[in-house]
């Protein structure tokens, strides 16, 4: 059991690193299509560059295509100590941080995943790792640029639907979980969709209303739904709040939201059953 489970741990590490590292193309390719839009079209090198399906692995600075012994996961990074082979400027910290964070993910999950991995739970599973992959995106997108786009949400949601399909199926009542998954994305994107209009747009962007619809198939229960919006709160506060004393950050600074509620997404479907229980203990005794 022990040997299969170190097996597993590899196979997610591998995988992690190598997700991690198209996570890095996605986005920087993403964000290279975004720069063309109202301007002259790109030429048909240029497209074929930044293609996510056929697209080759370039260098940003010098745009020399990168070879295989380039696209090892952090080996590579830190044989070429952070700069490219063939223009030696530097190479983002970013890369390898990103591929170790996501395999980190994986094997966290895993680790902690709430249920037994038997039967319809290794597709959730399945499902969820996939979600982290998007979620990774958003996170990097977001706080680069910030903004959540589309081209990584909407395909984010449709994998985020199956999950909530598959749990609603497995449940034992399944009418009542189909409602509470109902509520759950009402809670989840009607909160933020309530801040966007009534500040304008000032405290919350379209992208994170967007990303609280998405959230709220995750959560798939509107105590889940509820307890991620409050952590999300919480994590931002904790480091917002320090940051605003020690003034490296203004009052009129934007803060990019979309991390902290992924982050609060990824603890509340990991141990979200966890805190809810003790909170059930510790504060509801009838």
């Amino acid at each position: 059991m022990l040997l299969l489970m170190l097996m597993i741990i590899i196979i997610l590490s591998v995988a992690g690193l190598c997700l991690g590292s198209f996570v890095n193309a996605l986005v920087w390719r993403l964000h290279a299509q975004a720069n063309f839009s109202g301007k002259k079209k790109p030429s048909r090198t240029q497209r074929a560059q930044l293609s996510i399906a056929t697209g080759r692995s370039i260098c940003p600075h010098c745009k020399h295509q990168l070879a295989a012994r380039d696209l090892i996961p952090v080996l590579s990074w830190l044989s070429l100590k952070g700069k490219c082979r063939y223009c030696h400027e530097p190479i983002s910290p970013q890369y390898p941080t990103v591929e170790i964070a996501t395999a980190l993910l994986f094997i966290v999950s895993y680790i902690c995943w709430p249920a037994s991995l038997t039967g319809a739970q290794i597709s959730i599973f399945g499902l969820w790792l996939l979600i982290l992959v998007g979620f990774m995106a958003l996170v990097i997108y977001d706080l680069r640029w910030q903004l959540l786009p589309n081209r990584i949400i909407y395909p984010l949601a449709a994998v985020a639907a199956a999950l909530a399909c598959i749990n609603v199926a497995v449940a034992d009542r399944p009418a009542k979980a189909l409602l509470g998954l109902i509520f759950a994305v009402a809670i989840g994107g009607g909160v933020f969709y309530v801040l966007f209009q009534v500040s304008e747009g000032k405290w919350i962007g379209g992208g994170d209303v967007r990303l609280g619809w998405l959230l709220g198939l995750v959560a798939g229960t509107p105590e889940r739904s509820l307890l991620l919006i409050f952590l999300a709160a919480l994590l931002g506060s904790l480091l917002s709040i320090p940051l605003l004393i020690t003034k490296r950050l203004k009052r009129n600074s934007k803060v990019p939201f979309g991390p902290f509620l992924i982050l609060a997404a990824v603890v509340v479907q990991l141990f979200g059953a966890s805190i809810l229980q003790w909170y059930q203990r510790t504060f509801i005794q009838f």
